[in-house]
């Protein structure tokens, strides 16, 4: 998982509450476990106006050119502004993959369903909870300004406006430790490998009857 320290990007306004996950990722996208190649596919069904099928290069598809994403204001957005309780719906840890694949790294809202939210820490998104006013007051200054990029900072944890403005935000301080360092689940282990080699080894000694081969 790459370092999150500074970042900074153009960012797209989804002017909706409750997006679940399926509207991010459709159903018929999971059968792949695949971390990559679910970019084209996230909103599938609100950027296109024909129906997404699994394999399918969405190359050449009709697209729904009111959907924000679309907009070429909008294009190589990073960060993206949602409304409250984004991700909501089943687990589908697709959804985050998605995200990430299409390029987004920070989600910034005023809330976010509990499962999504972890997903995107363990995945390498950043997901900010802000106070309702100042998510209104980014999403009025995104739509009057193209172009509109933000700055954010997981060290200090701010975020600062084209116009100098900052804004404090909260995370976790173990989740803010694991995305400074680039550690998802399984590098936080490799960090113990020391420890565990020892272990077994000491294992090996007091209980040899458990690595017996079997006939």
């Amino acid at each position: 998982m790459d370092k999150f320290i500074k970042y900074t990007a153009i960012v797209a306004p989804l002017d909706r509450a409750n997006v679940d996950t399926d509207a991010i990722i459709p159903k018929q996208f999971l059968k792949s476990i695949n971390r990559s190649g679910f970019g084209p596919n996230l909103f599938d069904e609100w950027r296109y106006l024909d129906y997404g099928e699994v394999g399918e290069s969405s190359e050449g598809r009709p697209l729904n050119e009111k959907f924000v994403l679309n907009q070429a204001r909008y294009k190589n957005a990073g960060i993206l502004l949602a409304r409250d309780n984004f991700g909501c719906g089943s687990s589908r840890e697709h959804a985050p993959w998605a995200l990430l694949d299409y390029g987004f790294k920070v989600i910034i809202a005023p809330s976010f369903a509990d499962i999504f939210f972890n997903n995107c820490f363990k995945n390498g998104i950043l997901p900010i909870i802000l106070p309702a006013d100042d998510v209104d007051s980014l999403f009025v200054e995104t739509v009057e300004s193209p172009g509109y990029q933000l700055d954010v900072d997981l060290e200090a944890l701010t975020i600062t406006t084209p116009a100098g403005r900052t804004i404090a935000f909260n995370v976790d301080d173990f989740r803010r430790y694991c995305l400074l360092n680039g550690l998802d689940a399984i590098g936080l282990t490799l960090q113990h490998v020391e420890e565990i080699e020892t272990f077994e080894k000491h294992r090996q000694k007091s209980t040899p009857w458990a690595f017996l081969a079997s006939e």
